[in-house]
């Protein structure tokens, strides 16, 4: 992933927003989500297992995977967006790299590129079980700003 420290966001309050979008997310709040980091051009959500968010083999269901995912980089690219934007997914694409084993999920989203109405963004989704991390699935997003 890039260096965060390189981007700057055009709304001052930007973690403000972030957080104020993502709690009105009934999607994510239904399944345990929650933002963990919130820099410029950088979100990280996390994702607790659950029966709520497991698949009949107990690893992380594929759905959730990719909603938290999705989630964390619209919301990396709403971090650099001027204050009073709102964005939508244009398109994602995920791979499924490995079973999603652990008891916690992260997706780290990194924005790649901050176009005027366009971003393009990458997100590592990571399962953690005590010590051992892997990353289990990688997502490359397209997120547009809109008027929120």
């Amino acid at each position: 992933m890039s260096d965060e420290t390189a981007l700057q966001s055009a709304n001052p309050s930007f973690e403000e927003a972030v957080r104020a979008s993502f709690a009105r997310q009934g999607l994510m709040w239904t399944i345990g989500a929650r933002i963990a980091t919130v820099l410029p051009g950088r979100v990280v959500i996390e994702l607790q297992r659950s029966n709520g968010s497991s698949q009949q083999q107990g690893l992380f269901h594929g759905g959730a995977i990719g909603a938290i995912a999705d989630s964390a980089g619209g919301y990396a690219a709403l971090s650099l967006m001027p204050a009073g934007s709102d964005v939508v997914t244009v398109e994602y694409k995920i791979n499924f790299v490995r079973p999603a084993l652990g008891t916690l999920l992260r997706a780290e989203g990194q924005v790649l590129r901050a176009g005027k109405s366009v971003t393009v963004a990458r997100v590592d989704i990571t399962a953690i079980d005590g010590d051992n991390r892997q990353v289990v699935a990688l997502l490359q997003g397209t997120f547009m700003r809109v008027a929120g």
